[in-house]
């Protein structure tokens, strides 16, 4: 694969940052992987189960914010043993164009964000549309702690303790119509609050979608928190979707309204560069991106800055077991 020297900065008349723009010079300095340390045989079983009982010790909250636990999720697939991200490096190296293009820009912007008051609404094909605040959403079903990796298109990858609980438990409530074949997602664009909304590098407001069996599968997650914690502004409070066999930007954050369609519904990374961003947008190390490779990813937090060494990308992001399927006969290549 050949890479141009200098990409163009401009798709569809929106103006996108350099490939050495997006991911920058230095990662921050992270902690040993034990499972580097791993052998074979019974030593390496022994390492294996230790560095999965500290995985799941490592959610202990932060206390940076309001707690928000949630039980164990027994969902297959919802539980990964690698070790997770550290809170400071899962707060502060973010995707959030509303408040800047930089990875540091969330962290430093969006304390402007004014996550209460709160309201979802839900219309389109439904039986039952209507208007949830984010209080009527944190009852609406049990809270579940789901750890799950992250793997953003640019190449990096994190480990991250969500909080929330199947979309499918939404979906199931406002009873979608026969003829809903899709779920949109629209983050909200409030240009007072958020400083980023109504620059060129996108088509304002963020939206999203799935296909209906995708929205109900049992892994995607209405996530309301992160680290035994209500959500950071940074991270998509109050209320965000995750996807975690998809590309971190499928996952919508701050979400406003949920609209469920007939069509495949347009979404901001496709209507800005459709060539580079496809509607599916699974985790696919045999699928590049034009201007880079997908078939390694580095994780943030294990040191090493560039010349940290990189780990295999997983087909599906590592859940092809429970996704698989939906995807059964489909060319991942053309649906990319």
């Amino acid at each position: 694969m050949s890479f141009p020297s200098r990409p163009s900065r401009r798709n569809s008349g929106f103006i996108h940052p350099l490939s050495s723009e997006i991911t920058p010079r230095a990662l921050y300095e992270g902690r040993r992987d034990l499972l580097k340390l791993m052998a074979g045989g019974a030593a390496g079983a022994a390492l294996a189960s230790f560095a999965g009982r500290e995985a799941l010790a490592q959610t202990a909250r932060p206390n940076k914010l309001e707690a928000l636990p949630g039980a164990k999720s027994a969902v297959p697939g919802a539980q990964t043993m690698e070790k997770l991200t550290d809170y400071k490096d899962a707060t502060s190296y973010n995707n959030y164009y509303e408040f800047g293009t930089d990875k540091g820009d969330p962290v430093k912007n969006a304390g402007t964000l004014k996550t209460r008051p709160w309201t979802v609404e839900v219309e389109g094909l439904v039986k039952k549309p209507g208007k949830y605040s984010i209080e009527d959403l944190l009852k609406l079903s049990a809270q579940e702690e789901r750890i799950y990796r992250l793997r953003c298109v640019e190449g990096w990858s994190m480990v991250i303790p969500w909080v929330g609980y199947s979309l499918a438990e939404l979906i199931k409530k406002v009873e979608p119509q026969g003829n809903a074949k899709f779920v949109e997602f629209v983050t909200l664009a409030d240009s007072k609050t958020m400083p980023f909304v109504g620059s060129r590098v996108l088509d304002w407001p963020y939206t999203e979608g799935l296909r209906m069996d995708e929205a109900m599968h049992p892994l995607t997650l209405l996530a309301f928190g992160m680290y035994g914690e209500v959500l950071p502004n940074q991270n998509g409070a109050p209320v965000r979707l995750v996807v975690p066999w998809k590309y971190g930007f499928k996952s919508a954050k701050s979400i406003v309204k949920i609209r469920f369609v007939e069509k495949e519904p347009s979404t901001a990374w496709n209507k800005a560069a459709a060539q580079e961003y496809g509607f599916y947008s699974n985790v696919n190390p045999n699928v590049d991106h034009p201007r880079w490779s997908q078939a390694t990813e580095r994780r943030i937090g294990d040191g090493g800055g560039l010349f940290a060494k990189r780990n295999k990308t997983l087909l599906f992001n590592g859940y092809e077991a429970q996704v698989g399927q939906l995807y059964a006969g489909m060319d991942l290549k053309k649906n990319y």
